[in-house]
């Protein structure tokens, strides 16, 4: 294992943040807490408990997987496109470093900040609302499976597209829309029997299940299917990452 060349590619990224430290960390804090205040207080208030909390509370864990799906998205695809935009990915994968070395360091430093954010938004919530926490362990490991899943999706993305436009497509038009319906601000129970079936073919259901799950101990599938449906993410997307970079799939000429 290439250590120092993991350790140069995850600290150049990561200091990528540092520089856009508004626009990576600031904006989506200031966006969920105006999340926290419109539906937490003003409408929250007037909602009664769902699943047994507040819904102030009960948006908390959809709220964050949010930013963690979007933020793990756009920081592994912007942070592989670039170097192929500046043609400075030739130097890197003719350096000695493997195709799993080169994953690790993007979708690693994609997953840090990712989380990182998650956690400074979990702060800014316990402002607003009573949070608890049943299944802190089980949190972390959603956290972090969810992060690594995400960003491989990003880190594929960011090779597919071949201009911006293309790069902010899939998580304009599919990620966000798929979260928002994807009972981060309800329960899917609450649906129509018609449409918490079509619901349940959305893979961000199981995501936010798991998630909520871990916070209050109930959820509208079984956390063992949250569990597998992430694993299954994480499994198809570092295989789909490998064999772009093995094949060279829009890296080489």
């Amino acid at each position: 294992m290439n250590w120092h060349a993991v350790r140069s590619i995850y600290l150049f990224e990561m200091a990528r943040t540092k520089r856009t430290l508004l626009q990576s960390v600031l904006a989506p804090v200031i966006t969920t807490t105006l999340y926290f205040v419109v539906f937490g207080s003003a409408i929250g208030a007037r909602i009664p408990e769902v699943e047994g909390v507040s819904y102030g509370a009960f948006i908390v864990p959809g709220l964050i997987m949010l930013n963690l799906l979007t933020q793990s998205v756009s920081n592994a695809s912007f942070g592989i496109f670039f170097p192929k935009f500046s043609r400075t990915i030739y130097e890197i994968l003719s350096a000695p470093v493997s195709h799993f070395e080169i994953v690790l360091s993007y979708v690693g430093a994609a997953a840090t900040k990712a989380v990182l954010l998650s956690v400074i938004i979990l702060a800014t919530a316990a402002f607003f609302v009573p949070l608890r926490i049943e299944h802190p362990l089980w949190m972390v490991g959603f956290l972090l499976l969810t992060a690594v899943s995400f960003s491989l999706l990003g880190f594929i993305l960011g090779i597919w597209a071949d201009n911006f436009e293309k790069l902010q497509l899939v998580p304009l038009l599919i990620i966000t829309p798929l979260t928002f319906l994807g009972g981060s601000f309800y329960s899917i129970d609450m649906l129509p029997a018609a449409w918490r079936t079509v619901s349940l073919f959305n893979p961000v259901v199981y995501l936010v299940s798991g998630f909520r799950w871990s916070f209050y101990g109930s959820a509208d599938v079984a956390v063992g299917v949250s569990l597998g449906m992430t694993l299954l993410f994480l499994a198809v997307f570092a295989g789909i990452a490998t064999w772009m970079l093995r094949t060279g799939y829009r890296l080489k000429p």
